[in-house]
């Protein structure tokens, strides 16, 4: 049945789209995918950051982002600004520095419910893909196409696949908590 790849495929989607959002939060430590969301106008295009600098880490809790072209520094300054990712660049004429400040408590306790929010809509996302699944195995099963057994084997495989994306998308989100909590 090619629909367990594609239910695999898209749970692995899912786990990758977490991953995706979890790096945008920072967690004390410069991270270059905290930029990954930050689009410049750039001669009235919107690019992403990365096709216009070099992003790289110089110091444990420093970004330095180097444009390829240099006019480009302002633009780039306001794109970050504008992103509020809550850190202030500064801006030396050829590149750009971001210093991550050391996090407060209170913060760290915003950052994690950013996280667990984050984990949440993973859930839903493949809480919404096994009723699907399991909707198109009783279509299936209404036309005939499965015998009723089928359907049953069928939907308890189902479950025990989400059961696993669930637990890894928990693992996922304790690991970043426990980073974000780290002093």
């Amino acid at each position: 049945m090619s629909s367990k790849k594609s239910l695999e495929e898209r749970l692995s989607k899912t786990e990758e789209i977490l991953r995706e959002n979890l790096n945008t939060v920072r967690a004390g430590r410069a991270n270059p995918a905290l930029l990954d969301k930050v689009n410049v106008d750039y001669y009235g295009v919107p690019t992403p950051l990365k096709s216009l600098a070099s992003i790289s880490v110089p110091e444990p809790r420093m970004l330095l982002v180097t444009p390829f072209d240099p006019k480009s520094v302002g633009s780039i300054e306001r794109a970050i600004n504008e992103a509020n990712i809550g850190i202030n660049p500064s801006n030396d004429g050829k590149a750009i520095r971001l210093v991550i400040p050391q996090l407060t408590e209170e913060r760290r306790r915003e950052l994690t419910k950013t996280v667990k929010k984050y984990g949440e809509e993973a859930k839903v996302a493949v809480r919404n893909v096994r009723r699907e699944f399991n909707d198109e195995l009783k279509k299936e099963q209404k036309a005939g196409d499965i015998t009723e057994d089928d359907m049953k084997s069928s939907l308890e495989e189902t479950q025990k696949k989400i059961d696993q994306a669930i637990k890894k998308i928990d693992g996922i989100v304790e690991k970043k908590n426990a980073e974000i909590m780290e002093v």
